[in-house]
Protein backbone atom coordinates (compact mmCIF):
# COMPACT_ATOMS: atom_id res chain seq x y z
CA UNK A 1 0.00 0.00 0.00
CA UNK A 2 1.64 3.22 -1.10
CA UNK A 3 -1.43 5.46 0.35
CA UNK A 4 -1.07 6.09 4.33
CA UNK A 5 -3.87 6.14 6.14
CA UNK A 6 -4.47 10.05 7.16
CA UNK A 7 -3.32 10.84 10.46
CA UNK A 8 -4.01 14.10 12.47
CA UNK A 9 -0.17 15.17 12.36
CA UNK A 10 0.44 13.91 8.65
CA UNK A 11 -0.43 16.32 5.13
CA UNK A 12 -1.51 15.15 1.87
CA UNK A 13 -0.06 18.09 -0.73
CA UNK A 14 -1.27 18.30 -4.18
CA UNK A 15 0.10 20.63 -6.49
CA UNK A 16 -1.58 22.97 -9.17
CA UNK A 17 -4.45 22.43 -7.15
CA UNK A 18 -6.58 25.58 -8.37
CA UNK A 19 -8.72 23.48 -11.38
CA UNK A 20 -8.61 20.46 -13.19
CA UNK A 21 -7.29 17.27 -12.26
CA UNK A 22 -5.10 18.97 -9.32
CA UNK A 23 -8.96 20.25 -7.62
CA UNK A 24 -9.92 16.70 -8.25
CA UNK A 25 -7.34 14.95 -6.86
CA UNK A 26 -7.63 17.16 -3.52
CA UNK A 27 -11.21 16.07 -3.30
CA UNK A 28 -10.39 12.64 -3.66
CA UNK A 29 -8.01 12.69 -1.14
CA UNK A 30 -10.22 15.34 1.51
CA UNK A 31 -13.01 12.41 0.78
CA UNK A 32 -10.82 9.85 2.30
CA UNK A 33 -10.03 11.94 5.51
CA UNK A 34 -6.19 13.32 4.43
CA UNK A 35 -5.67 16.71 5.46
CA UNK A 36 -4.15 18.93 2.97
CA UNK A 37 -2.01 21.24 1.74
CA UNK A 38 -2.47 23.22 -1.61
CA UNK A 39 -0.53 24.38 -3.85
CA UNK A 40 -0.82 26.93 -7.31
CA UNK A 41 -0.39 30.33 -7.88
CA UNK A 42 -4.30 31.47 -7.50
CA UNK A 43 -4.73 31.82 -4.12
CA UNK A 44 -8.42 32.95 -4.19
CA UNK A 45 -9.08 29.75 -5.83
CA UNK A 46 -6.99 27.67 -3.55
CA UNK A 47 -9.05 29.21 -0.57
CA UNK A 48 -12.93 28.74 -1.75
CA UNK A 49 -11.91 24.80 -2.40
CA UNK A 50 -10.08 24.86 1.13
CA UNK A 51 -13.30 26.57 2.76
CA UNK A 52 -15.07 23.82 0.71
CA UNK A 53 -13.60 20.70 1.14
CA UNK A 54 -12.87 21.67 5.39
CA UNK A 55 -16.63 21.97 5.69
CA UNK A 56 -17.63 19.04 3.52
CA UNK A 57 -15.02 16.53 4.94
CA UNK A 58 -14.07 17.83 7.61
CA UNK A 59 -10.56 17.83 7.17
CA UNK A 60 -7.70 20.45 7.86
CA UNK A 61 -6.63 22.48 4.26
CA UNK A 62 -3.75 24.77 4.67
CA UNK A 63 -3.18 26.83 1.61
CA UNK A 64 0.48 28.15 -0.13
CA UNK A 65 -0.21 30.55 -3.07
CA UNK A 66 3.36 29.90 -5.08
CA UNK A 67 4.56 29.88 -8.33
CA UNK A 68 6.57 26.72 -8.72
CA UNK A 69 7.85 27.89 -12.17
CA UNK A 70 10.28 30.30 -9.94
CA UNK A 71 13.14 28.62 -8.37
CA UNK A 72 13.04 31.16 -5.44
CA UNK A 73 9.22 30.41 -4.78
CA UNK A 74 9.96 26.53 -4.81
CA UNK A 75 12.84 26.48 -2.63
CA UNK A 76 10.81 28.02 0.11
CA UNK A 77 8.28 25.43 -0.26
CA UNK A 78 10.32 22.84 -0.43
CA UNK A 79 12.03 23.52 2.75
CA UNK A 80 8.54 24.15 4.29
CA UNK A 81 7.90 20.64 2.95
CA UNK A 82 11.35 18.53 3.81
CA UNK A 83 10.25 19.20 7.93
CA UNK A 84 6.57 18.72 7.73
CA UNK A 85 5.22 14.79 7.91
CA UNK A 86 4.25 14.46 4.13
CA UNK A 87 2.50 11.31 3.92
CA UNK A 88 1.20 12.44 0.21
CA UNK A 89 2.79 14.42 -2.40
CA UNK A 90 0.85 14.78 -5.78
CA UNK A 91 3.17 16.36 -8.07
CA UNK A 92 0.40 17.42 -10.39
CA UNK A 93 0.68 21.53 -11.55
CA UNK A 94 2.04 21.89 -15.15
CA UNK A 95 1.46 23.71 -18.43
CA UNK A 96 1.91 23.32 -22.14
CA UNK A 97 2.63 25.53 -24.91
CA UNK A 98 1.73 24.85 -28.78
CA UNK A 99 3.89 25.80 -31.85
CA UNK A 100 6.98 26.34 -33.69
CA UNK A 101 9.78 26.18 -31.16
CA UNK A 102 11.81 29.08 -32.55
CA UNK A 103 8.41 31.34 -33.13
CA UNK A 104 7.55 30.60 -29.06
CA UNK A 105 8.45 32.83 -26.42
CA UNK A 106 11.81 31.39 -24.84
CA UNK A 107 11.15 33.01 -21.02
CA UNK A 108 7.63 31.00 -21.01
CA UNK A 109 9.82 27.91 -22.53
CA UNK A 110 11.73 27.88 -19.37
CA UNK A 111 9.21 28.76 -17.21
CA UNK A 112 7.50 25.47 -18.41
CA UNK A 113 10.46 23.43 -17.78
CA UNK A 114 10.86 24.43 -14.69
CA UNK A 115 7.74 23.50 -13.66
CA UNK A 116 6.88 20.49 -15.57
CA UNK A 117 10.50 18.67 -14.71
CA UNK A 118 12.50 20.44 -12.51
CA UNK A 119 9.65 21.40 -9.57
CA UNK A 120 8.96 17.71 -9.43
CA UNK A 121 12.46 16.62 -8.96
CA UNK A 122 12.50 19.65 -6.01
CA UNK A 123 9.50 18.64 -4.81
CA UNK A 124 10.33 14.93 -4.40
CA UNK A 125 13.66 15.15 -2.94
CA UNK A 126 12.17 17.77 -0.29
CA UNK A 127 9.73 14.51 1.16
CA UNK A 128 11.48 11.55 0.13
CA UNK A 129 13.96 11.20 3.19
CA UNK A 130 11.12 12.23 5.10
CA UNK A 131 9.00 9.14 3.89
CA UNK A 132 11.63 6.68 3.72
CA UNK A 133 12.47 6.88 7.42
CA UNK A 134 9.00 7.11 8.55
CA UNK A 135 8.67 3.80 6.35
CA UNK A 136 5.29 5.48 4.34
CA UNK A 137 4.47 7.63 1.61
CA UNK A 138 3.23 7.98 -1.71
CA UNK A 139 3.81 10.16 -4.58
CA UNK A 140 2.11 10.90 -7.43
CA UNK A 141 3.25 12.31 -10.54
CA UNK A 142 1.59 13.64 -13.09
CA UNK A 143 3.25 12.89 -16.52
CA UNK A 144 1.35 12.59 -19.91
CA UNK A 145 0.94 10.55 -22.95
CA UNK A 146 2.88 13.44 -24.59
CA UNK A 147 5.74 12.06 -22.80
CA UNK A 148 6.07 8.95 -25.05
CA UNK A 149 6.89 9.96 -28.33
CA UNK A 150 8.21 13.28 -29.70
CA UNK A 151 5.83 15.74 -30.44
CA UNK A 152 6.47 18.28 -33.10
CA UNK A 153 5.11 21.76 -32.25
CA UNK A 154 4.35 20.89 -28.72
CA UNK A 155 8.33 19.96 -27.97
CA UNK A 156 9.40 21.30 -24.54
CA UNK A 157 5.84 19.84 -23.13
CA UNK A 158 6.77 16.48 -24.64
CA UNK A 159 10.19 16.64 -23.40
CA UNK A 160 9.35 17.61 -20.18
CA UNK A 161 7.13 14.72 -19.96
CA UNK A 162 9.02 12.44 -20.35
CA UNK A 163 11.10 13.49 -17.85
CA UNK A 164 8.07 13.08 -15.74
CA UNK A 165 7.48 9.91 -17.09
CA UNK A 166 10.51 8.26 -16.60
CA UNK A 167 11.64 9.63 -13.28
CA UNK A 168 7.90 8.36 -11.73
CA UNK A 169 8.42 4.78 -13.26
CA UNK A 170 12.53 4.99 -12.27
CA UNK A 171 11.51 6.00 -9.01
CA UNK A 172 8.78 3.45 -8.95
CA UNK A 173 11.36 0.63 -9.13
CA UNK A 174 13.77 1.94 -7.10
CA UNK A 175 11.41 2.15 -4.11
CA UNK A 176 10.11 -1.34 -3.90
CA UNK A 177 10.19 -2.56 -0.12
CA UNK A 178 10.35 0.79 1.40
CA UNK A 179 7.34 1.33 2.27
CA UNK A 180 6.86 3.87 -0.05
CA UNK A 181 6.02 4.25 -3.34
CA UNK A 182 5.41 6.12 -6.97
CA UNK A 183 2.73 6.32 -9.43
CA UNK A 184 2.80 7.84 -12.72
CA UNK A 185 -0.44 9.68 -13.67
CA UNK A 186 -0.18 9.48 -17.43
CA UNK A 187 -3.36 11.53 -19.27
CA UNK A 188 -4.61 11.63 -21.95
CA UNK A 189 -7.58 14.54 -23.52
CA UNK A 190 -9.15 15.30 -20.16
CA UNK A 191 -11.40 18.16 -19.62
CA UNK A 192 -9.84 20.90 -17.71
CA UNK A 193 -8.60 24.90 -18.51
CA UNK A 194 -5.10 22.73 -19.47
CA UNK A 195 -5.73 24.17 -22.83
CA UNK A 196 -7.00 27.87 -21.96
CA UNK A 197 -3.80 28.38 -19.58
CA UNK A 198 -1.91 26.72 -22.74
CA UNK A 199 -3.50 29.74 -25.36
CA UNK A 200 -4.30 26.68 -27.30
CA UNK A 201 -8.36 26.42 -27.79
CA UNK A 202 -7.91 24.13 -30.74
CA UNK A 203 -6.90 21.20 -29.61
CA UNK A 204 -9.81 20.80 -27.86
CA UNK A 205 -11.17 20.11 -31.62
CA UNK A 206 -8.60 17.39 -32.35
CA UNK A 207 -10.47 14.94 -30.12
CA UNK A 208 -13.90 13.87 -30.26
CA UNK A 209 -15.77 14.44 -27.06
CA UNK A 210 -16.59 11.14 -26.67
CA UNK A 211 -13.04 10.06 -26.24
CA UNK A 212 -12.29 13.08 -23.19
CA UNK A 213 -12.14 11.54 -19.70
CA UNK A 214 -12.70 13.87 -16.62
CA UNK A 215 -11.02 15.42 -14.29
CA UNK A 216 -12.74 13.80 -11.45
CA UNK A 217 -12.28 10.13 -12.90
CA UNK A 218 -8.68 10.66 -13.77
CA UNK A 219 -8.13 11.97 -10.06
CA UNK A 220 -9.93 8.93 -9.17
CA UNK A 221 -8.13 6.14 -10.80
CA UNK A 222 -4.87 7.53 -9.88
CA UNK A 223 -5.87 7.84 -6.33
CA UNK A 224 -6.26 4.33 -6.23
CA UNK A 225 -3.91 3.52 -7.98
CA UNK A 226 -1.56 5.08 -5.72
CA UNK A 227 -3.09 2.98 -3.16
CA UNK A 228 -2.33 0.08 -4.70
CA UNK A 229 1.14 1.08 -5.72
CA UNK A 230 0.52 0.93 -9.55
CA UNK A 231 3.82 1.41 -12.23
CA UNK A 232 1.56 3.71 -14.41
CA UNK A 233 -1.85 4.87 -14.24
CA UNK A 234 -3.42 5.78 -17.67
CA UNK A 235 -7.31 6.96 -17.32
CA UNK A 236 -9.78 6.29 -21.08
CA UNK A 237 -9.36 3.82 -23.74
CA UNK A 238 -7.73 6.84 -26.18
CA UNK A 239 -5.18 7.33 -23.71
CA UNK A 240 -4.16 3.50 -23.88
CA UNK A 241 -3.97 3.53 -27.50
CA UNK A 242 -2.03 6.44 -27.10
CA UNK A 243 0.41 4.95 -24.76
CA UNK A 244 0.82 1.89 -26.98
CA UNK A 245 1.39 3.88 -30.20
CA UNK A 246 3.78 6.27 -28.41
CA UNK A 247 5.92 3.48 -26.57
CA UNK A 248 6.58 0.69 -29.64
CA UNK A 249 5.01 2.35 -32.72
CA UNK A 250 7.70 3.79 -34.76
CA UNK A 251 8.77 7.49 -34.31
CA UNK A 252 9.61 7.93 -37.30
CA UNK A 253 6.13 8.01 -38.16
CA UNK A 254 4.90 9.75 -35.08
CA UNK A 255 6.66 12.69 -35.68
CA UNK A 256 5.60 13.63 -38.71
CA UNK A 257 1.73 12.44 -37.72
CA UNK A 258 1.92 15.02 -34.21
CA UNK A 259 3.40 17.39 -36.50
CA UNK A 260 0.66 17.60 -38.87
CA UNK A 261 -2.10 17.55 -36.15
CA UNK A 262 -0.57 20.38 -33.86
CA UNK A 263 -0.64 22.83 -37.54
CA UNK A 264 -4.16 22.72 -36.66
CA UNK A 265 -3.93 23.91 -33.09
CA UNK A 266 -4.13 27.30 -33.92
Amino acid sequence: MSLPPPTPRTRAVITGASSGIGEALAESLARRGHALVLVARREGRLKALAEKLSESCRVEVEVRARDLADRGERAELAAELAERDVSVLCNNAGFATYGLLSALDPAREREQLELNATAVQDLTLAVLPGMLERKAGGILITGSTAGNQPSPRNATYAASKAFANTFAESLHAELKGTGVGCTLLAPGPVRTEFTAVADAPGVDKLVPGPLWVTAERAAELAVEGLAQDKRRVVPGAFAKVQTVGGLYGPRGLAGPILRTVYKKVK
